[in-house]
């Protein structure tokens, strides 16, 4: 699942954001609710030069944040940093990195 995000140290950060959708109730939120172990993939490629593959891998444990946590809204203010165009309004997915991996061509 693409998710847009923010690194901060050793945590990565992702939020619900105000785009419609059916609920801000989502799955990914509750599969970490139910298992706290994640990992999140960034590749990257060009089809031009294949030389240029490449990816990094965090695994880690992940907590789901109220947006009225004080931590929440920091990690909401860094997407924002990000993603200028980020309207973050529900939960935040926060992931201690406990293992960073990578690769590339």
């Amino acid at each position: 699942m693409p998710v847009a995000f923010a690194v901060v140290g050793d945590t990565i950060y992702s939020a619900v954001d105000a785009k419609p959708k059916r609920t801000k109730a989502l799955r990914r939120l509750a599969n970490v609710r139910a298992n706290p172990a994640v990992s999140l993939l960034v590749d990257h490629w060009d089809e031009e030069d294949w030389s240029r593959l490449w990816w990094a891998r965090a695994d880690g444990v992940g907590r789901v944040l109220s947006p009225d946590d004080p931590e929440a809204r920091h990690a909401v203010e860094m997407l924002r940093e990000r993603y200028p165009r980020q309207r973050a309004d529900g939960e935040v997915l926060a992931v201690a990195v406990e293992r960073w991996s990578g690769w590339n061509a």
